[in-house]
């Protein structure tokens, strides 16, 4: 094949993410509760899943929890929070402090409810603690896992 017969074009431009442009549109917190929601949804059926194959709702929870961190770990990376000017290390030792407190809340919240009013629907003890970890949880990611680096 001669170089008068390849098909030598521009690179087509890159197409925005409609994910990210779709984000952009939306407030922080509106951002942080689509998240959160998807965050709810992998947790309420990672749990709901084991609770099928074990009846130890507390242990369970440690199994779903960790799952739904996982996935709103990377969505808030990518969609909610801008780039607070940290190296990724100093920023990951952040998220995860604030989590380990929002997640903590969470837990600490289910477990009260699992264990006496909740007892047969632990998925509304899951909603219950999930709520209150999200409320300890954006506020710390705000002003102190993602916060932008002052410069003086």
């Amino acid at each position: 094949m001669s170089a008068g017969n390849l098909d030598v074009r521009a690179p087509a431009p890159a197409r925005p993410d409609l994910l990210r442009v779709l984000a952009e549109y939306l407030p922080r917190p509106l951002r942080f509760l689509a998240v959160g929601g998807i965050g709810l949804t992998t947790d309420i059926c990672v749990f709901t899943i084991l609770i099928g194959h074990s009846p130890r709702p507390l242990w369970m929870r440690l199994f779903s929890l960790a799952a739904a961190t996982l996935v709103t770990w990377r969505l808030n990376r990518a969609l909610t929070f801008d780039e607070s000017g940290r190296r990724q290390h100093d920023e990951a030792m952040r998220y995860a402090a604030v989590t380990a407190v929002s997640q903590g809340t969470s837990y600490a919240v289910f477990a009260a409810l699992v264990l006496t009013v909740c007892a047969a629907l632990p998925q509304a003890a899951l909603v219950a603690g999930a709520v209150a970890g999200a409320i300890v949880g954006y506020n710390g990611h705000r002003l102190y896992a993602f916060a932008r680096v002052r410069r003086q």
